[in-house]
């Protein structure tokens, strides 16, 4: 047991784990709308690539899945310590995060309702008016670029530098990437054009999302956190 919570949260098994749901997303994308520029995409993935589509159009999306293919072939190669991959761990792992998912919206909502006084009683994110398959198509990719870019990114980002440049301690410096990487997160999903009407509940739930979603990237790896993300959302979509 020790040894598949050490392995299952290292990069090897994390990021392997994680490559189906990548693939899954970017299939389902390229089959709805057949243009990976102008096509309706997880804002989060339209974020990241954004710099890269303004500096060459299509040859920039392809070096942004160069940069990340190739970033992510670099740490499982650097992490080998684990001997021969155990299959048992990605069906672990893959029971683990379902059960994650499971538990996520009843302990999100209830934090949220005991933070706003009880003045709600379950806040869940508003419904949006697209078809189902691009629902999923968004739920996938909330999964895989939402944790890069608010988890990996934000967060190690914002803990480096309270640690860097300010030297605090790491408690201070991820208690403070953490609450930041929380209210970026749930302000994300009221901006542009498919962005949600601002509501005091589920700003509040995406906040408190963003604090577990951060602490799970934490104990359990991006692999686990990014399929417990996916997971939730097509839950609720469906």
């Amino acid at each position: 047991m020790s040894s598949y919570w050490r392995l299952s949260r290292s990069p090897r098994y994390s990021l392997l784990f994680a490559l189906p749901l990548l693939l899954l997303y970017e299939a389902l994308a390229f089959a709805l709308s057949h243009d990976a520029i102008t096509g309706v995409r997880n804002g989060a993935d339209v974020l990241l690539k954004s710099l890269f589509v303004g500096l060459g159009g299509r040859t920039g999306l392809i070096l942004f899945g160069l940069v990340l293919i190739g970033t992510g072939t670099a740490l499982v190669y650097r992490d080998r310590a684990g001997g021969k991959l155990r299959g048992r761990f990605f069906l672990a792992m893959a029971a683990e995060s379902a059960l994650y998912a499971g538990l996520f919206g009843a302990v999100a909502g209830m934090l949220t309702a005991l933070l706003l006084s009880g003045l709600v009683r379950l806040a869940v994110p508003p419904a949006t008016k697209l078809d189902l398959p691009t629902q999923l198509m968004i739920s996938l990719g909330a999964g895989i670029y939402e944790e890069l870019l608010f988890r990996v990114l934000i967060v190690g980002a914002v803990a480096w530098l309270a640690r860097r440049v300010l030297g605090w301690g790491p408690l201070a410096a991820g208690a403070l990437a953490t609450l930041i990487g929380a209210l970026v997160f749930s302000i994300f999903h009221y901006i542009g054009p498919y962005g949600d009407r601002l509501e005091l509940a589920s700003f509040a739930f995406r906040a408190i999302a963003g604090v577990l979603f951060s602490g799970l990237y934490l104990v359990r790896g991006f692999g686990i956190t990014a399929w417990t993300h996916a997971l939730y959302d097509v839950l609720v979509t469906v």
